[in-house]
């Protein structure tokens, strides 16, 4: 519910169709996140299009859980690494393990880094990913019994931090309008 309709006073009751709009602002991060995870297993042919997954789900629930944390709970983020492991074919558990501890990691750092400038997010960003996708290479590899090469992992950090700008920018946009359901 839209923290206006909380509020002390008299107002007619919500209509369906601004019940709907709060339900829809609600669930956008979760449902462009999922969204984005479809469309990075879409056949683009590019080179090394398996790395967009985990990278694109690491960038969308760290800016959702520093900016909208309540419309993107456990449980959703829960879902979103399950749909991860199993796109992106990783032992189921890796993907949620690792994308909890991201959404935990920013949940605990959102009071500092809400005083700082987007650079400072991004390079917390940075390390973060790094870590993640550490978490990543090491979990499969415990998983599954194999050794396998590092460059995976360092390409999917790289390219996390490099896709962070691009989604934040037009996340930042939605934060302020289709994703707050304070304007519903």
């Amino acid at each position: 519910m839209a923290a206006i309709d909380r509020r002390p006073g008299i107002r007619p009751r919500a209509s369906v169709g601004r019940r709907l709009d709060v339900i829809a602002r609600i669930g956008f991060p979760v449902g462009m996140t999922i969204l984005l995870m479809l469309l990075t297993q879409a056949p683009l042919d590019i080179p090394e299009q398996a790395a967009l997954l985990p990278a694109v789900a690491l960038c969308c629930v760290w800016f959702w859980s520093l900016f909208r944390p309540s419309n993107i709970p456990p449980l959703a983020v829960f879902l979103i690494g399950l749909c991860m492991d199993l796109l992106g074919y990783l032992p189921v558990g890796v993907g949620i393990f690792t994308l909890l501890a991201v959404q935990a990691l920013a949940l605990g750092v959102r009071r500092s880094l809400s005083r700082r400038g987007f650079f400072w997010i991004w390079g917390v960003f940075g390390g973060v990913a790094a870590a993640a996708s550490l978490s990543i290479w090491l979990l499969t590899m415990l998983l599954t019994f194999h050794l396998l090469a590092p460059y995976p992992a360092i390409f999917i950090a790289a390219l996390s931090i490099a896709i962070f700008p691009i989604l934040a920018v037009p996340f930042a946009a939605a934060h302020r309008s289709v994703a707050d359901p304070d304007q519903a």
